[in-house]
Parts: C-alpha cells; sequence; structure tokens
C-alpha cells in the first residue's frame, strides 16, 4: 500500500480530514506527523489513532529537520498532505517569528526531504489560506487562483512564503507539488481562539462576544468536510505545479454570523461587545473556485444555513471538548 504522510492531524483541518478521508481509505497507510502544540490537541484523535490500523502517530515538530528526515529514511513515503501551520492572525501579530519558523522553515525542512528521500515523483500537496491574496473592496471580484499575492498580516504573509517556495521546488526540482487555498473554514474540533467556536462558547456561557471594530468584514465560509474532500480530490487529480482554491460560496458580515450564533442558541444580541480592530484587518475574502469544479469535479455540498446549525449543535453537545482545550492548551 501507498504511505501518505499527513502534517498537523492534531488540528482542526488536519482532525476532521483524519476523521472523514483518510480513515475511509483503507487503501492507503497514514503517518500523522503532529508536535501537539497549543494548537493541536490529541485527545481529539487518539481514539481514531487507536482504531484505525492503517494510522501511525508520530510525535514531532516540522521544524526538527532530523526528525522529518528520519521518516522518510525509515519508512517509504509515496506522498505528503501538508496541514500544519501556525494560523492565528492575532498570535502572529504579536510573534511573527514562529509563524516564520514552522510555516516557512518547516515547510522547507519537508520539500527537502521529500525531493531526496521520498518515493519517485512524490506528490506533495500543500494546504494555504486565500489570505495570502491580501484583502478585497466590496465590489472586487473574488480570488482566483490568478490573484497576485498581496498578505496583510505576518501569517498571511509567511503562507505566502511557504507557497512560493513550494512552487519554487516544482520549478527548479520538478516536484510533484499541488497547492490548496481556502477560505474561512467552520465545523467541528475547531479551537476556540476562532470566531464561530469563541462566539458559541462565549453564548453558552452567558459571556461578551467580542466583535472586532464593527463588524462589518466579510468573510466566505466553507464547511470542514466539504475543504477535506476538495483537499483529497486535489491530491489525487490535480495537475502538477497548480493551485486550487475552495470556497463555500457564503459570504457573510462577521457581525451578522454572531447574531445567527446567538438567535439559534437562544441568547440576547446585548452580549455582543465591540472591542478595538485588529491591526492590519483585511476587509473581505471571497474565492472563485470554476477551477476545482472543472478540473476536480468539485463543489461545496453544504450551504451555509444548513453548516451552521450543525456547527452550534456539536459545540453545543460536547462542552466537554472545548473545555478541555480551553485548560489544556488556554484560548
Amino acid at each position: 500500500m501507498k504511505t501518505v504522510l499527513l502534517t498537523g492531524c492534531a488540528g482542526f483541518i488536519g482532525a476532521n480530514f483524519l476523521k472523514t478521508i483518510a480513515a475511509s481509505n483503507k487503501n492507503y497507510n497514514f503517518i500523522i506527523l503532529d508536535a501537539l502544540t497549543y494548537a493541536g490537541h490529541y485527545p481529539t484523535i487518539e481514539n481514531d489513532i487507536a482504531t484505525n490500523t492503517h494510522f501511525k502517530f508520530i510525535k514531532g515538530d516540522i521544524r526538527n529537520r532530523e526528525i522529518v528526515e528520519n521518516i522518510f529514511k525509515e519508512i517509504k513515503i509515496s506522498g505528503v498532505i501538508h496541514f500544519a501551520a501556525e494560523s492565528h492572525v492575532d498570535n502572529s501579530i504579536i510573534n511573527p517569528n514562529i509563524f516564520v519558523e514552522t510555516n516557512v522553515l518547516g515547510t522547507l525542512n519537508l520539500l527537502n526531504a521529500a525531493n531526496r528521500l521520498g518515493e519517485p515523483d512524490i506528490r506533495f500537496l500543500h494546504v494555504s489560506t486565500d489570505e495570502v491574496y491580501g484583502q478585497l473592496k466590496e465590489t472586487d471580484p473574488a480570488f482566483c487562483e490568478t490573484t497576485p499575492i498581496a498578505p496583510s498580516s505576518p501569517y498571511s504573509a509567511s503562507k505566502a512564503a511557504s507557497d512560493l517556495i513550494v512552487r519554487s521546488y516544482h520549478e527548479t526540482y520538478k516536484m510533484n507539488v499541488v497547492i490548496t487555498r481556502c477560505s474561512n473554514n467552520y465545523g467541528p474540533y475547531q479551537f476556540p481562539e476562532k470566531l464561530i467556536p469563541l462566539m458559541i462558547h462565549n453564548a453558552v456561557n452567558d459571556l461578551k462576544l467580542p466583535v472586532y471594530g464593527d463588524g462589518r468584514n466579510i468573510r466566505d465560509w466553507i464547511y470542514v468536510d466539504d475543504h477535506c474532500e476538495g483537499i483529497w480530490q486535489a491530491y489525487l487529480k490535480g495537475k502538477k505545479g497548480e493551485v486550487y482554491n475552495f470556497g463555500g460560496n457564503s459570504e457573510m458580515r462577521n457581525i451578522d454570523v454572531v447574531k445567527t450564533i446567538l438567535k439559534q442558541i437562544g441568547k440576547p444580541e446585548s452580549l455582543i461587545s465591540f472591542v478595538e480592530d485588529r491591526k492590519g484587518h483585511d476587509w473581505r475574502y471571497a474565492i472563485n473556485f470554476n477551477k476545482a469544479a472543472k478540473e476536480l469535479n468539485w463543489q461545496p455540498k453544504v450551504n451555509f444555513t444548513d453548516g451552521i446549525k450543525k456547527t452550534i449543535n456539536w459545540y453545543v453537545e460536547n462542552q466537554s471538548w472545548i473545555n478541555s482545550v480551553i485548560k489544556q492548551h488556554g484560548t
């Protein structure tokens, strides 16, 4: 069987990929490499590791070149799906160095090991973000794969840098790489630092819901299972050296997302507390995913109305999970 290395699967998107895509593809072996930083919660995937014989977990940091190289020396790796990243914009403003170390140098370690030690024509899929494109005005067309990169935060700049390094390995070494860029994800197992789980948690506990600025910033929301399916299709069918955008076709103002959450939980809008805006806060993101639809036969299946209901219900019913995350890692 072919063996695929998955990085960062104790985090939000990677954990959902593990539970849906990887668990159901038993004709592959999956090696899960995760450093279990504050954004990696092992209990999220502990049962999946224990019950799937085609899974193997390795605790390790992609910034450690020796650990990464040893995996490739000891195991025949035919593919990499690279989720691992520092991803919290606010943290990148406070401490940008760790974002460059993980997102840029960590990605470089993986590329070097895959290029020198991986199976011939190893597939390397790099999971990125629409934030590398910068921001849109309300009347601008949605981001497409040829939109110039113009990141606004240290986080998005580090992801843009890693994207360019991945691309360079295709151009220079002819590596079999694919880059995916996605709009804002939501769904189960997302850490409470992010907008939707934070608002749900605070609303359930009658705490203030902090909203940046006037809350009118616009994001396109994609349900995490749709994103995971897109990643897998890009891994299987994406053309070498290409970029694929995934979006949910669900643009919403942040304030409207918050009000939707309060309405479903049955809590008053008086819990909303507008706070000082984030530095360099991008105004709008929107994704054109025509390329993925045409080349990968991919479309988002979950609309925001249904997805947010499922997400709210999951968090309300799994308060023990979010409390364990907060207790172990903080927010």
